[in-house]
């Protein structure tokens, strides 16, 4: 059934933006929640059934894109070089040199996840995995870390897993970073350490306070003293250095106003920064100013619903 007319203009519209290389057919069958194959036969006026919801859903999803394109909605900064990712590049930098253990512990919010992707992007044999819950047993752990180097079809075996992982990543000069490493369980730490002295690459245990008090800390201490005895490089960030909020406020558009300041000496540091002066400059261009302080301190009114 051909679509009905006036539906023409969305599907035309789509079809446009697709042969622009503006979107890709995948990409907007994704976003609008068609399948591709249903959108392919749509923009080729070839579909069999009605068109209509699959239409509907298409014009929401053009009406969607226009309204994020007229928000213009500030990017949030890339990777800034601050202090404090300097010390954190370091010590991954010293993990993978040395084939040793790092564990870079300490406040949310500081960049050490942003740090530890600029180290992959811009490092060979660098294989980042990330933790959460669901991963604090030895399986789920030893799964994310031989999904993130690599390891196809994954076996069941906890010890198959840790074969797989250590022939993978033996002799390359690699480092394995595990974030958010606080999620995993004591077991799940010692098979990290079990890898480690098998593959002979470094180790960087990324997380905050709990992963190092989980190694330090009551019956677990002998436990993990095998883990512990291998650290060779420690770094404890306890909040942003004020260097790391005024590089971060420069690159977001801003500057280091007094808000500005007082949001990055508070818990969530460098992230709530970004995120006040993201809505603070959204403010600004609605009202056809320069950013301000005043911008910035109504950002942070709304965002902590004041």
């Amino acid at each position: 059934m051909e679509v009905v007319a006036e539906s023409i203009d969305v599907v035309s519209r789509v079809r446009g933006l697709i042969e622009a290389g503006e979107a890709s057919q995948s990409r907007v069958a994704k976003e609008a929640g068609v399948s591709t194959s249903a959108l392919s036969q749509v923009l080729a006026g070839s579909y069999a059934a009605d068109p209509a919801r699959i239409v509907e859903r298409l014009s929401a999803w053009m009406a969607a894109r226009e309204e994020r394109a007229a928000a213009r909605l500030p990017q949030a900064p890339a990777f800034v070089p601050t202090p404090t990712a300097g010390r954190v590049v370091a010590a991954l930098a010293y993990a993978q040199m040395a084939a040793d253990v790092a564990v870079i512990y300490g406040a949310a919010g500081v960049g050490k996840t942003m740090a530890v992707q600029e180290y992959a992007r811009t490092r060979p044999a660098v294989w980042v995995a990330v933790m959460t819950p669901g991963h604090a047993g030895v399986t789920a752990a030893l799964e994310e870390v031989a999904a993130a180097v690599g390891v196809k079809d994954c076996p069941q075996s906890p010890a198959r897993i840790h074969r797989e992982i250590v022939a993978r990543v033996r002799e390359t000069g690699g480092l394995i970073v595990v974030d958010e490493a606080q999620h995993l369980s004591v077991a799940a730490l010692d098979a990290l350490r079990s890898i480690f002295d098998a593959a002979g690459v470094g180790l960087a245990l990324v997380g905050n306070d709990l992963v190092y008090t989980r190694m330090t800390g009551g019956s677990r201490a002998a436990y993990l003293d095998r883990l512990f005895s291998r650290i060779g490089k420690r770094v404890s960030l306890r909040r942003a250095q004020d260097a790391d909020i005024e590089a971060v406020a420069k690159a977001a558009g801003g500057e280091a106003w007094r808000e500005v300041m007082e949001i990055g000496r508070q818990p969530g540091a460098i992230r709530a920064v970004v995120k006040v002066l993201r809505l603070a400059r959204m403010m600004a261009q609605a009202a056809g100013e320069a950013l301000a302080a005043a911008h910035v301190a109504a950002a942070r009114r709304d965002l902590e619903g004041a």
